[in-house]
């Protein structure tokens, strides 16, 4: 398998991580969204991926999968060892919750073809997107605080998908300047997914096309 990954993407992060916790191994094809206008508007990704964005994974066969939940959820299907979803339905949907207010509620709004409309076309300053970025990930972290557990990982003391979700999510408020202080339970699994290896292998910082920091 190859992923088209971009090292600062938090969707892209998650599938490193879901493949990272699976064991299952991927090579991985940088695709940077900022050089050389965008290397993910080139013909030749746009016919992997039409919507021109990242990750995208492509099977064996040649099957190209795009978006990250639908490529986490087969990862899911086709792996299901270890499994990233509790048995219980119940439980199984309090997990893709909090996936969803990350994946659905925050990342979009804080993505780079959402800011660059805000700078770019509605001619928004820095310090206004800016404070947009921190309002929607307070929002999102504010309900994620009160749904996840009080000991180990979001929902117990393994890895789900909420954990997936919510680890590149962090990396981006630190990013952004976001403070953390408020939220005790997101910052305690984010102290614990730093201690894990498939978390570790996964961080922007370790990955082949990094940028040095500053």
């Amino acid at each position: 398998m190859r992923l088209y990954t971009y090292f600062r993407s938090t969707s892209s992060y998650r599938v490193r991580i879901a493949l990272a916790l699976k064991g299952i191994p991927c090579v991985q094809v940088p695709v940077h969204l900022a050089r050389n206008g965008g290397e993910q508007n080139a013909p030749a990704y746009r016919l992997l991926n039409p919507q021109g964005r990242v990750p995208t994974l492509v099977l064996d066969d040649g099957t190209a999968l795009l978006q990250s939940p639908a490529i986490i959820e087969y990862l899911e299907d086709s792996h299901p060892m270890p499994a990233l979803l509790p048995q219980a339905a119940a439980e199984r949907a309090k997990v893709r919750a909090v996936a969803a207010i990350i994946g659905c509620d925050v990342h979009p709004l804080n993505n780079i073809s959402a800011l660059n409309y805000l700078r770019h076309v509605l001619g928004t300053n820095e310090d206004a997107v800016s404070a947009w970025i921190a309002h929607w990930i307070r929002a999102g972290f504010d309900a994620v605080e009160d749904l996840i557990g009080e000991e180990g990982f979001c929902f117990g003391l393994t890895p789900s998908i909420a954990d997936i979700y919510l680890i590149p999510q962090v990396f981006s408020a630190r990013r952004f300047n976001v403070p953390l202080d408020a939220y005790p339970r997101i910052r305690r699994v984010d102290a614990m997914a730093a201690r894990h290896p498939a978390f570790q292998s996964a961080h922007p910082s370790r990955q082949a096309d990094a940028e040095p920091a500053g």
